[in-house]
């Protein structure tokens, strides 16, 4: 799943990135000025349907390719104050595509594209287009803020390309997707029997379809393979012949979808933090990435034995995690407090859904500590809310067949899932995902078929130990290439590409776009 540093596929992992926050702030605050930030164009194919001022319209063709009129560049809108305007190199348009792909003449919807111009023409290789997962943030700022000296792009890169981000389709200023979101709060989080597990599917469906309601059919068109076609009119509307793309968590979804349909439009194609390419079922996804959680603790148990540093050295950490679902189960554990423990009971669905966000997301010593507060009772524990968003909804139950039969398959599956990963019992996130997709109305696109062409050398690059992208899915991600090169990191991370502790991993991907065939 993805969850990438700008936003976590759901929630808890819901933090966004440090590399990606400042820049999803920074995306909410900017209005899309559509005169002066779009571009004309007309499609041979429906000469006489209206065009807006500015905007291009991409159709299709016999042979797939899109037929559109140069992008007509415009300013950016400012940004709200305390926050900077983007550079003076970024600039904005829309383009219009089929709302369903399936139907190229038919209604049109805009796609928000923005570019930093490279800033040494002479050098420029070409374009570098981006996606920073979610699903469900916008891609825009990629580009909007590309030589952020924190978030952004180094000054190499930002010399040889031009950097292209877009929102993706239903996102942020490409029409975002709205739905009746007072219907969640009634949603069981965890089903605890048949009737609650039928409760769920029920509001589940009645949500999707308030977003059908209230969104239109945009919401039933934000699957991968759509924004992928959204990818490649960009591509024509700029008017490159092929293109250099980075994909981040769910971006890396996206990056496969494009090869998979336009293999001979890539120049390059780095992945990093890889989604699952071959569609796992539910158990398959819960079990990956909640062994991966599993593992990842006994991971700060190691440390634990040797550093002065943490708050439970001198104890078998597992061990104290295994007491505490045992406290958890008989319904003996509290959420501590300054002066010991309090009134307030905590289950061991509330305990994994700490351990997988303290685990991917909080240092060492953060994590220790509040391991301990939870084992003595005195201290404090930092609770996060769960839940999937609902843009990760619209896009991920279409793109993976998350479907379970019955509460009586969900109680097995859950059971061995917790066999797999007996000391954390399962991965929240993942499980909130597979729970969000329950009694989805919109049922799950097949897999396209892949278009024949030749792929250039593709770079995958994941954590050892990444909670929400799992090191089994890169690999098969990897090996769903042709000619791929797996980069891993022994970290514990997601979203490898941003400086501090996995810069190595930054510098990789940048040397292996600037020179693919190395």
């Amino acid at each position: 799943m993805t969850t990438s540093p700008h936003t976590p596929l759901s929630p808890p992992a819901s933090s966004p990135s440090p590399s990606s926050s400042r820049r999803r702030t920074l995306s909410a605050l900017l209005l899309l000025a559509l005169s002066a930030a779009s571009f004309a164009a007309t499609v041979p194919s429906t000469p006489t349907s209206p065009t807006a001022p500015g905007e291009a319209v991409a159709g299709k063709s016999s042979d797939a390719d899109f037929l559109v009129a140069p992008i007509s560049w415009g300013t950016c809108p400012a940004a709200e104050p305390p926050y900077p305007d983007p550079g003076p190199r970024a600039q904005c348009a829309t383009v219009r595509v089929p709302l369903d792909w399936s139907r190229p003449k038919g209604p049109k919807i805009g796609i928000f594209v923005a570019r930093h111009r490279a800033t040494d023409p002479s050098r420029r290789i070409g374009v570098l287009m981006s996606n920073p997962g979610g699903p469900g943030a916008p891609g825009a700022d990629d580009a909007l803020y590309a030589d952020d000296p924190v978030s952004g792009y180094t000054p190499d890169m930002l010399r040889r390309f031009d950097m292209i981000g877009f929102d993706p389709r239903g996102i942020g200023r490409s029409r975002n997707a709205e739905c009746d979101e007072t219907i969640i709060k009634s949603i069981p989080a965890r089903p605890r029997d048949a009737a609650e597990f039928e409760r769920l599917r029920t509001l589940n469906g009645r949500l999707a379809d308030s977003c059908l309601e209230r969104t239109g059919p945009l919401a039933a068109h934000m699957d991968g393979e759509s924004v992928a076609r959204d990818m490649d009119a960009i591509r024509a509307a700029l008017g490159e012949s092929r293109i250099s793309f980075i994909g981040h968590s769910y971006g890396t979804f996206l990056g496969e979808r494009y090869a998979r349909l336009f293999p001979g439009r890539l120049r390059a194609l780095a992945l990093d933090s890889a989604m699952d390419p071959d569609r796992p079922d539910a158990e398959r996804y819960l079990v990956e990435g909640s062994v991966t959680t599993d593992n990842t603790l006994k991971r700060l148990a190691a440390w634990c034995e040797k550093d002065t540093a943490c708050a439970l050295r001198g104890k078998d950490l597992v061990a104290v995690t295994d007491e505490l679902f045992a406290r958890a189960d008989a319904g003996t554990l509290r959420d501590p407090g300054p002066d010991g423990p309090t009134s307030t009971a905590v289950d061991a669905d509330q305990l994994s859904d700490f351990l997988t966000f303290a685990l991917g997301k909080g240092g060492r010593e953060e994590t220790a500590k509040q391991l301990a507060a939870l084992y003595t009772g005195r201290g404090e524990v930092r609770w996060i809310p769960t839940g999937t968003d609902i843009s990760s909804r619209l896009v991920l139950c279409r793109d993976y067949d998350f479907r379970i039969r019955d509460h009586a398959q969900y109680r097995a599956i859950l059971q061995r899932v917790a066999e797999a990963a007996p000391h954390v019992r399962h991965n929240s996130q993942a499980l909130d995902t597979v729970l969000g997709c329950q009694g989805w109305t919109m049922p799950p696109e097949p897999r396209p078929a892949r278009a024949k062409g030749p792929l250039p050398p593709v770079l995958v690059v994941n954590a050892t130990h990444d909670l929400a992208t799992p090191l089994p899915g890169a690999r098969r991600m990897a090996r769903s290439f042709p000619r791929a090169t797996l980069f891993t990191m022994d970290v514990v991370s997601h979203w490898l590409y941003r400086r501090g502790a996995t810069e190595r991993a930054m510098r990789v991907i940048d040397t292996y776009l600037t020179d693919p065939k190395g």
